[in-house]
């Protein structure tokens, strides 16, 4: 197999301590810097520490090459700001950013502010919140458009973002109104990581993490001590999930009953105890590698990796991607 470049955007979980958040988003940035990979997730939400294109642009001035992949809602801008954000990063850093589209998960954003549109409507929101940020950005003629959301007249972005630098669009939703917008506007599409492996994967985006060691039997052994269970965080994930009408939290949720490591190495115990967001795959550098060899043959382009952002989980995680070949 030729050697293939396969864009990799770590992502770390949520953390109370803003000073540690901060930390490990960079650990996990210089990370991203050092093994070629495309950049790292920023979320976005009401109880997010830091705001996304804040921490973006601290991204961008202390790395090489990390072009982060910030998430946008459109409860909290104007598709103009967005606009604004992404071609003024370009002209500082001379870096493309990629946007992951959201809606938010937790029911209880946009109750705080106030908003009381249906899922539906959220995402026409988006798809029209998408087309104007792209019309704004690769036009050189002022923007009109009339949507049920937005209204824009005579509406210009100076200057003009040349093509290499424009953004690119991700939709992580699982739900038929998000399928809807991706297929409509183009974005890439995302899901979970399926139990059966690439025989599920239908699309070229996949959200997953690693836990990797020298040999297979290790890496499980490790990450059960790693990700212990206990009653108090199967509650806690529990409270969550009746503070969201995410799809594809719902479906991890139903998937759960089974909550053992499975023989091909997939494992939802990390997010069952609210320790992911995400399933995880676990197993020895040279497995989790040809899985990854084997993702790419079966078209996926971009994953969204879930990190534990220490320098000793980090620096195995970098061997397992190191042993596919792609980097």
């Amino acid at each position: 197999m030729s050697k293939t470049k396969l864009r990799v955007f770590p992502a770390i979980s949520r953390n109370i301590n803003s000073a540690r958040y901060i930390d490990e988003l960079m650990r996990a940035a210089r990370f991203s810097d050092r093994n070629g990979l495309a950049g790292i997730l920023l979320f976005a939400g009401n109880d997010t520490l830091v705001e996304p294109w804040s921490i973006a642009q601290h991204i961008l001035a202390h790395t090489a090459e990390s072009s982060p992949l910030i998430a946008v809602n459109p409860i909290y801008m104007h598709p103009f700001t967005a606009a604004k954000f992404v071609s003024s990063l370009a002209l500082l850093y001379h870096r493309k950013i990629y946007l992951n589209m959201i809606t938010g998960t937790a029911a209880s954003d946009p109750h705080g502010l106030g908003e009381k549109l249906s899922h539906q409507d959220r995402y026409t929101r988006l798809s029209e919140f998408i087309h104007i940020v792209r019309q704004l950005l690769a036009s050189t003629r002022p923007v009109n458009f009339n949507g049920k959301f937005y209204t824009t007249n005579n509406l210009q972005l100076r200057p003009g973002l040349p093509p290499a630098l424009m953004p690119e669009f991700l939709i992580a939703g699982q739900s038929d109104d998000a399928h809807r917008v991706a297929k409509q506007m183009g974005c890439l599409m995302m899901q979970m990581l399926p139990p059966n492996l690439e025989e599920g994967l239908n699309g070229p985006g996949v959200n997953f993490g690693i836990f990797a060691r020298e040999e297979r039997d290790e890496a499980r052994r490790e990450a059960k001590l790693f990700f212990q269970d206990s009653a108090e965080k199967r509650e806690l994930l529990k409270y969550t999930m009746e503070n969201t009408d995410s799809v594809w939290k719902r479906r991890l949720n139903d998937a759960g009953k089974n909550d053992e490591l499975h023989e091909n190495g997939y494992w939802l115990l990390p997010f069952l105890t609210y320790q992911a967001d995400c399933p995880y795959l676990v197993g020895s550098y040279a497995e989790i590698g040809a899985k990854l060899r084997r993702f790419v043959e079966m078209n996926v382009s971009t994953i969204i990796l879930d990190v534990v952002a220490d320098e000793h989980e980090l620096d195995h995680v970098g061997k397992a991607l190191a042993s596919s070949g792609l980097f």
